[in-house]
């Protein structure tokens, strides 16, 4: 029986992407706009991809129906690009990754699942290159909302029903290595577990007030311990 749910990010937590990233979505935005927005100089941490489309292309003078009106064209667009050009090269996989999705994945009490901004197709290939998808049955994306706060209702959701448990946000732990992550967790209720391996350091996480901080995964048993730890409802 799953006792806990533990909902990752994936870009700055668990890998990070080279620059190929940001030229995969500036070539789909031309390819389907004409234009590429502020796709060069916009920062995208712990932003959804939904969400940054719609941003870099308003930066550059697009009505929002315009951008609606072509945005399922777009997202498709970037998927089969970045799925085409990504390699395995690409991807770093981050310190103690591995070691931690082994150890929780060994146990039964653990659900594991995605909460990203990602959309799927595109999250997903992320992840089959240096071989985690695996481990994560479920997941909500940026396909799903855009607004971020919206994901862990989501993602609750399709734990339920894929195991029948419904999960309270007591049982819920959200990792992610952004204040956007931490403040999702804090919208449900649930845990924060926020780490500084992405764009932000932990000086700048803190002040976010996660339910705990790591400077990395690299200690396997200390990040595995807090995961466990009972929170009071």
């Amino acid at each position: 029986m799953h006792r806990t749910l533990v909902l990752f990010d994936i870009d700055g937590t668990l890998l990070k992407v080279g620059s190929m990233n940001r030229r995969v979505l500036a070539d789909a935005l031309i390819e389907v706009y004409g234009t590429e927005g502020s796709t060069g100089s916009h920062d995208f941490s712990g932003k959804m991809d939904s969400t940054i489309i719609y941003d870099v292309l308003s930066n550059a003078g697009l009505e929002r129906a315009q951008i609606a009106e072509k945005f399922d064209k777009a997202r498709e667009a970037y998927i089969a690009l970045f799925r085409e050009r990504a390699r395995r090269e690409d991807i770093t996989l981050l310190e103690g990754v591995r070691e931690l999705l082994d150890a929780l994945s060994d146990r039964s009490d653990i659900l594991l699942g995605l909460l990203t901004g990602n959309f799927e197709g595109s999250g997903r290939h992320k992840l089959k290159l240096p071989d985690l998808d695996r481990y994560f049955p479920f997941g909500a994306f940026a396909d799903d909302a855009l607004d971020r706060n919206d994901l862990p209702r989501i993602a609750l959701d399709r734990a339920r029903k894929i195991t029948g448990t419904n999960y309270s946000p007591a049982q819920t732990v959200i990792i992610g290595d952004t204040e956007h992550d931490i403040r999702c967790a804090q919208a449900l209720d649930a845990r924060s577990i926020a780490v500084a391996t992405g764009n932000f350091s932990m000086e700048d996480l803190a002040p976010h007030n996660p339910g705990a901080l790591f400077s990395s995964f690299a200690g396997t048993d200390e990040v595995l311990a807090e995961i466990l730890t009972p929170q009071h409802s």
